[in-house]
Protein backbone atom coordinates (compact mmCIF):
# COMPACT_ATOMS: atom_id res chain seq x y z
CA UNK A 1 0.00 0.00 0.00
CA UNK A 2 2.70 2.90 0.45
CA UNK A 3 4.41 2.00 -2.69
CA UNK A 4 1.05 2.70 -4.19
CA UNK A 5 0.86 6.20 -2.17
CA UNK A 6 4.37 7.39 -3.29
CA UNK A 7 3.21 6.51 -6.75
CA UNK A 8 -0.12 8.56 -6.47
CA UNK A 9 2.29 11.83 -5.17
CA UNK A 10 4.53 11.52 -8.15
CA UNK A 11 1.56 11.37 -10.85
CA UNK A 12 -0.41 14.35 -9.11
CA UNK A 13 3.08 16.48 -8.74
CA UNK A 14 3.55 15.35 -12.46
CA UNK A 15 0.01 16.66 -13.15
CA UNK A 16 0.04 19.49 -11.08
CA UNK A 17 2.88 20.93 -12.85
CA UNK A 18 1.69 20.36 -16.25
CA UNK A 19 -1.07 22.09 -15.46
CA UNK A 20 0.16 25.21 -14.15
CA UNK A 21 2.98 25.30 -17.04
CA UNK A 22 -0.21 24.77 -19.35
CA UNK A 23 -2.46 27.14 -17.92
CA UNK A 24 0.33 29.87 -18.52
CA UNK A 25 0.08 29.11 -22.29
CA UNK A 26 -3.47 28.32 -22.66
CA UNK A 27 -4.73 30.76 -20.33
CA UNK A 28 -2.41 34.12 -21.46
CA UNK A 29 -3.00 35.08 -25.68
CA UNK A 30 0.75 35.17 -26.70
CA UNK A 31 -0.11 39.23 -27.86
CA UNK A 32 -1.09 40.20 -23.89
CA UNK A 33 1.81 39.79 -23.03
CA UNK A 34 4.86 42.78 -23.10
CA UNK A 35 7.34 42.93 -25.37
CA UNK A 36 10.36 42.67 -23.21
CA UNK A 37 8.75 39.36 -21.31
CA UNK A 38 8.24 37.65 -24.71
CA UNK A 39 12.29 38.69 -25.76
CA UNK A 40 13.87 37.16 -22.44
CA UNK A 41 11.93 34.05 -22.86
CA UNK A 42 13.73 33.00 -25.54
CA UNK A 43 16.95 33.01 -23.27
CA UNK A 44 15.21 30.31 -21.11
CA UNK A 45 16.32 26.85 -23.37
CA UNK A 46 19.66 28.01 -23.98
CA UNK A 47 20.12 29.64 -20.39
CA UNK A 48 18.70 25.77 -19.15
CA UNK A 49 20.62 23.79 -21.24
CA UNK A 50 24.18 25.52 -20.38
CA UNK A 51 23.14 25.12 -16.62
CA UNK A 52 23.11 21.02 -17.67
CA UNK A 53 26.06 20.92 -19.76
CA UNK A 54 28.54 23.30 -18.25
CA UNK A 55 29.53 20.78 -15.00
CA UNK A 56 29.93 18.49 -16.97
CA UNK A 57 32.36 20.18 -19.08
CA UNK A 58 34.46 21.69 -16.41
CA UNK A 59 34.17 19.55 -13.39
CA UNK A 60 35.95 15.87 -12.66
CA UNK A 61 35.36 14.24 -9.94
CA UNK A 62 33.69 17.13 -8.62
CA UNK A 63 36.88 19.35 -9.01
CA UNK A 64 37.39 22.15 -11.54
CA UNK A 65 39.21 20.82 -14.56
CA UNK A 66 40.14 23.68 -16.60
CA UNK A 67 43.14 22.20 -18.64
CA UNK A 68 43.86 20.88 -21.79
CA UNK A 69 43.61 17.14 -19.70
CA UNK A 70 40.28 17.91 -19.95
CA UNK A 71 39.36 16.53 -23.45
CA UNK A 72 35.18 16.84 -22.95
CA UNK A 73 36.09 21.09 -22.04
CA UNK A 74 38.21 20.63 -25.81
CA UNK A 75 35.08 18.66 -26.96
CA UNK A 76 33.12 21.15 -25.70
CA UNK A 77 35.00 24.35 -27.09
CA UNK A 78 34.87 22.37 -30.82
CA UNK A 79 31.29 21.84 -30.52
CA UNK A 80 30.35 25.54 -29.37
CA UNK A 81 32.62 26.92 -32.38
CA UNK A 82 30.98 24.53 -34.66
CA UNK A 83 27.57 25.91 -33.11
CA UNK A 84 28.50 29.15 -33.41
CA UNK A 85 29.91 29.11 -37.21
CA UNK A 86 27.42 26.83 -38.65
CA UNK A 87 24.21 26.97 -36.56
CA UNK A 88 23.61 23.70 -37.43
CA UNK A 89 22.62 21.17 -34.53
CA UNK A 90 23.88 18.04 -36.31
CA UNK A 91 27.17 19.58 -37.01
CA UNK A 92 27.35 20.91 -33.56
CA UNK A 93 26.77 17.25 -31.87
CA UNK A 94 29.03 15.47 -34.98
CA UNK A 95 31.98 17.79 -34.21
CA UNK A 96 31.79 17.36 -30.76
CA UNK A 97 31.54 13.82 -30.57
CA UNK A 98 34.48 13.23 -33.27
CA UNK A 99 36.61 15.93 -31.05
CA UNK A 100 36.23 13.52 -28.17
CA UNK A 101 37.17 10.73 -29.60
CA UNK A 102 39.91 12.04 -31.35
CA UNK A 103 40.74 12.96 -28.21
CA UNK A 104 40.52 10.05 -26.57
CA UNK A 105 42.39 7.55 -28.94
CA UNK A 106 45.43 10.60 -28.64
Amino acid sequence: MPERSIWVVVVLGGLATYLIRLSFIALIPHERLPAQFREGLRFIPPAVLSAIVLPELVLRDGALALSLDNHRLIAGVVAALVAWRTRSTWLTIGAGLLALVLLSLL
